[in-house]
């Protein structure tokens, strides 16, 4: 047996060889994977000594010849590609190993490896007849194999075989990303193609519905916050509850911009049922719970800070959530989560990195569209009525408009005193999610803030706001009717701002 060592990634590679060579397997390296062996005493034969050829071009020319190439890719069951080799005095190759130069670390022309794909794309074609390895963790394996039965099983390479094509697919897919960003500006954004690579971390306990699989998936070489969650107890997590998980930890952090004050958002269904930013962890609990303590029960609960003992108690007299997703958890705090919630999943888990572009599938096609972010700051909003607002109903727009552009369209979310009061979420009438806002904040709505997701095509919205006490709003503005909305929003006497920014979200 004939082995091809050509590996940018050399973790295990000493030990491996040691192993190969143990078992008779004959080893041919090149370049630096050749200095390796060569400096821990492992025998082996240069493939310049195999080809009979010089490396050129500073390494670019090292692999890529028919001594090897024929090696690799003869198919051992046709005669005349054996007569082939025979004629031209090639000797077969078993086993490749390779992988490829880390092109994500430092992208650059140099770093675009020819000769190593070229290796590894022939070995996995040739799969019934060669075993590829690209990863270091299989190494153990392919030994375990070769000492047991003297091969390696078809099961194996047909396996190594689909993990070499996928890490060429990958490679392929990091180089036309480097090329769409130093490409032209127009093609930065929304490029003419996308090559995602993605690499499944984690099975889902099932789908959104049980008969359902379901999985997460990253991105290969973009970092997920969720990669750094540890889960402490509960059961496995679903489909929705990283869905809905996410989205929780993603507006915790947003509603408080700075982080300066504790923030808890509580999400059923994607959709925030309470959000609360407060001087301490264990009132914005209290407050984001108040907002809608019956949709709250099975939903999520993120907390900005971390949850003490106290909080955990607190959390665990309230409704069951099935997630709660803290960035730590104080002394007593698991135990006594556990204790009253055994099935809740309790996640620790790092701030969420920035979205890029976002990615739907429908069918056969897939709708891709930057990332929603709140550029317009408050700052920049303007006031459409007689009316400023004052400072208290700035902040809580500020709140509201935030939660707001997080819920699912038509949303209306009503927000006071620093905690959100009424949310309306999902309706094909804007007016109709104003009414459930309202109802929902009951008293609360007097002298409340509400915001808008997009403007108000009549007054009605607007009226069903000022008509329970809302005294300001915040809402894009650009409907042919803003005179008119303006008009009513003058006439309740209430401050109204524009923000000439639309928040949809399905």
């Amino acid at each position: 047996m004939r082995a091809l060592l050509s590996v940018y990634d050399k973790t295990g590679l000493v030990e491996f060889a040691q192993g190969l060579s143990a078992l008779g397997v004959e080893l041919i390296a090149s370049g630096n994977t050749s200095a390796a062996l060569a400096a821990a005493g492992i025998a082996h034969l240069d493939v310049a000594t195999v080809t009979g050829s010089p490396e050129m071009l500073s390494g670019r020319v090292k692999t890529l010849h028919p001594k090897v190439h024929g090696g690799i890719l003869a198919d051992r069951s046709k005669p005349d590609h054996l007569a082939d080799l025979e004629a031209n005095d090639i000797a077969p190759i078993d086993l490749v190993v390779c992988n490829l130069y880390p092109f994500r670390s430092d992208p650059s022309v140099e770093l675009i490896d020819v000769g190593g794909p070229t290796m590894v794309r022939a070995a996995a074609k040739n799969f019934a007849h060669v075993a590829i390895v690209v990863d270091p963790a299989d190494y153990p394996i392919l030994l375990a194999e070769l000492a047991d039965a003297g091969a390696v099983s078809d099961g194996t390479r047909r396996r190594l075989a689909r993990a070499a094509f996928a890490h060429t697919a990958s490679y392929d897919a990091a180089i036309v990303a480097w090329f769409d960003r130093e490409g032209p500006e127009e093609d930065r954004a929304l490029p003419p193609s996308l090559h995602l690579s993605l690499v499944r971390h984690q099975l889902a306990r099932y789908g959104e519905n049980p008969h359902q699989h379901g999985a997460r998936y990253g991105i290969e070489g973009a970092a997920s916050f969720w990669d750094g969650v540890t889960q402490h107890a509960g059961t496995a997590l679903s489909y929705l509850n990283l869905f809905d998980a996410d989205a929780a930890w993603r507006l915790v952090h947003e509603v408080v911009e700075d982080h300066s004050q504790p923030a808890v958002a509580i999400i059923k269904h994607a959709n925030p049922c309470g959000v609360a930013t407060r001087a301490s962890v264990l009132e914005a609990f209290t407050e984001a719970l108040a907002c809608d303590p019956t949709s709250a029960f099975g939903g999520i609960i993120a907390v900005s800070g971390p949850i003490t003992l106290e909080v955990a108690e607190a959390i665990a007299a309230g409704p069951q959530a099935d997630v709660i997703i803290a960035p730590s958890y104080g002394p007593g705090a698991l135990e006594a989560l556990v204790a009253r919630r055994k099935a809740t999943r309790l996640l620790e888990a790092p701030a969420p990195e920035p979205i890029d572009l976002q990615v739907r599938t429908l069918g056969s096609m897939a709708l891709v569209q930057g990332p929603d972010a709140f550029l317009a700051a408050p700052s920049s909003w303007t006031v459409a009525t007689s009316r400023p607002p004052s400072a208290s109903e700035w902040a809580d727009l500020t709140l509201a408009w935030r939660v707001c552009g997080r819920t699912t369209s038509n949303a209306i979310v009503i927000a006071k005193d620093g905690r959100a009061v009424g949310i309306g979420a999902g309706q094909q009438s804007r007016v109709v999610s104003a009414a459930i806002a309202v109802d929902k904040a009951g008293e609360f709505a007097k002298g409340a803030a509400a915001a808008s997701d997009a403007f108000f095509p009549f007054p009605d919205g607007l009226e069903a706001l000022t008509a329970a006490g809302v005294t300001a709003v915040v809402q894009p503005g650009g409907s042919i009717r803003d005179a008119e909305v303006t008009a009513a929003a003058d006439a309740a006497g209430i401050a109204m701002v524009l923000t000439g920014e639309r928040h949809f979200r399905h």
